[in-house]
């Protein structure tokens, strides 16, 4: 009789966030396929959970897979983890997935916390249909032609970034969605739990020191919230000139408003102010 494999999802932070019926499939399991060993023992460790483990991350599957096949031939229960969440979900497990379901092995999934869908709910944005994106490419120029198409999406979009990619991410989404609301979220379930909500120059003007992952949100697209023309340097400048000119509005104040008006961050309004002072004294 062949055996089961059991793909069981992790907490994605706080480690009681993990359900009993995964406890149990982690106890009664003949092995443990850990996207990392070490992290996995945190859980294992906290639960007194004995089971054996061994590693299986996108730098091993290939060559693990034949053995862990095998195993569930003969009649093994393994359980399938990743760090957090759920594997196969940007994380590795769907090759071993595919693999057991050609053989005819049975596959049962234990479900539990998700970064995608907690993030969801803290944003506040549109969730009665949403499109999950995984990570934009990691060069300048794929990732900005990657989220303007993203900006182009009907639904909510939740994608991860990386922390040191954050900020110039968040800056490419200023231009491809002007004010569109957007949440970033990082820390979920931990104790440093944090979700900002914005357009993107908010969120930029407020980021903290990027540490861990993200989980970016973006509201869709909608007749009041379309993505603004970015100006040019006189345009802004001219724009300015007429806020503060005969009123009581500040030159912060008109540099706020239009960072808000146009979706971009308040230091480039103050910059191609400059840059337009500057010509002028050229001239």
């Amino acid at each position: 009789m062949v055996g089961t494999l059991y793909v069981v999802s992790t907490p994605i932070g706080n480690l009681e966030d993990v359900t009993l019926r995964a406890l149990r499939v982690l106890r009664e399991a003949d092995l443990i396929a850990a996207e990392d060993t070490r992290h996995t023992a945190r859980l294992l460790q906290r639960y007194e959970i004995g089971t054996s483990t061994t590693s299986f991350h996108e730098h091993n599957e290939r060559q693990k897979l034949p053995a862990l096949l095998a195993r569930l031939k003969d009649g093994a229960r393994i359980a399938l983890v990743s760090d957090a969440g759920t594997p196969g979900v940007r994380d590795p497990g769907y090759r071993l997935v595919r693999a057991a379901i050609d053989e005819q092995i049975h596959v049962e999934v234990i479900p539990g916390p998700s970064a995608v869908l907690t993030a969801l709910v803290a944003s506040g944005l549109p969730m009665d249909t949403f499109t999950f994106l995984g990570f934009p490419p990691p060069r300048a120029k794929a990732r900005a032609d990657w989220l303007a198409r993203m900006a182009g999406e009907p639904r909510t979009v939740v994608f991860f970034e990386a922390p040191h990619r954050i900020r110039a991410t968040l800056e490419e989404l200023v231009r491809v969605v002007g004010g569109r609301e957007v949440a970033v979220a990082r820390e979920l379930t931990k104790l440093h739990e944090e979700v900002l909500r914005g357009t993107p120059s908010d969120l930029l003007a407020r980021l903290p020191e990027p540490r861990g992952e993200f989980t970016v949100l973006v509201a869709p697209p909608s007749p009041d919230l379309a993505p603004v023309a970015i100006p040019d340097d006189d345009s802004i400048s001219r724009a300015f000139m007429e806020m503060v000119a005969g009123s009581a509005t500040t030159r912060r104040g008109a540099i706020s408003a239009l960072a808000r008006r146009y979706g971009m961050p308040s230091k480039e309004i103050y910059a191609a102010i400059e840059r337009q002072k500057l010509r002028a004294a050229q001239d």
